[in-house]
């Protein structure tokens, strides 16, 4: 799967692309999520670019950023881009979003996006509300891999991690954090060839249902381990806290329907998140009549028909190169 179009709107703002310097007026800083893209910044090096954003948008009103493509001509990791931005925190007083890599395929695959440790700007900024990254290089090493420490944070409501492969050690760093007020869990865990090596045994503490007292939509999608992980979640005690659910995007088949129609009752969610599957149509329709019964919105779009491989069948998550 590509990303065939970028976000047109974050945090509830519209997002504004930084024109070229020549190109005016601009919007009210706070008005509009502000998206920083060298490409479409005249090919500017990104400090180049950051510092013609801090030098015609009054930073203190600035309410959100998404960081588009960083690299000018050659691709360059992200660590350098990313250290401009907590070093000039104390300019931005009022961002409450920040979104990195909102890259599209055709600009680079998720899998090769090389990205760093993201921590800093979590603890850089202990007003931020929502926090996106994408990506994740399946051959990161060091400081170009992905990874994330355990910290606590008093304000952040939502949290989504977008990878083809997600690193177990991103997943157990978040289990490991302490957010009291987030609200919107996301990970898109992706499969093992592009890094994606966290097991069912690092959600528990995600799970659990004692780490995020505020959760109230839990999405653990694009993965190959997605049947175990539906039958994980039918015994979870977070599923009592839960108004929303999403298991998308990954290899459900219908042994994790089962288990999620024979585990704890679902009932009480709003939404069932299911696209992107492999149940047989006897079984999808077992979860539309169990689930909409019950008033729960269920989406069983994207049935997908398993690949051939020498007689032996391969299903594939939404999201992995």
């Amino acid at each position: 799967m590509t990303f065939a179009d970028h976000f047109e709107t974050f945090h509830g703002l519209p997002v504004f692309w930084l024109p070229e310097p020549r190109e005016e007026p601009l919007p009210a800083a706070d008005g509009v999520a502000w998206r920083l893209d060298c490409y479409e910044a005249g090919e500017l090096p990104f400090p180049e670019l950051w510092r013609s954003f801090m030098d015609r948008v009054p930073s203190p009103d600035v309410r959100a950023l998404v960081i588009g493509p960083w690299w000018d001509g050659e691709y360059t990791e992200l660590r350098p881009a990313l250290e401009l931005i907590p070093a000039d925190a104390e300019r931005f007083p009022a961002l409450r979003a920040l979104f990195l890599a909102d890259v599209t395929g055709e600009e680079c695959e998720i899998s090769w996006l090389q990205l760093t440790d993201v921590t800093p700007a979590l603890e850089a900024f202990p007003l931020l509300e929502e926090f996106c990254v994408r990506g994740g290089d399946s051959q990161g090493l060091g400081e170009e891999a992905l990874s994330l420490r355990p910290v606590r944070h008093e304000a952040l409501r939502v949290l989504r991690f977008e990878s083809g492969g997600l690193p177990g050690q991103v997943v157990r760093a978040v289990g490991a954090c302490e957010l009291p007020a987030l609200e919107h869990l996301e990970l898109w865990l992706g499969v093992s060839h592009y890094g994606g090596d966290a097991t069912v045994s690092d959600l528990a503490p995600i799970l659990s249902g004692g780490r995020f007292p505020a959760l109230r939509h839990l999405g653990l999608q694009d993965s190959e381990l997605q049947d175990e992980i539906a039958a994980a979640v039918a015994a979870a005690p977070v599923v009592a806290q839960l108004e929303s659910l999403s298991l998308s995007m990954g290899t459900l088949t219908d042994s994790g329907a089962e288990a999620l129609l024979d585990g704890q009752p679902l009932t009480d969610l709003k939404w069932l998140d299911l696209h992107h599957h492999f149940l047989s149509e006897a079984m999808a329709d077992r979860v539309r009549n169990a689930f909409g019964s019950a008033g729960t919105e269920v989406d069983l779009s994207e049935h997908q028909t398993p690949h051939r491989r020498q007689n032996e069948e391969w299903r594939y998550v939404a999201v992995s190169e």
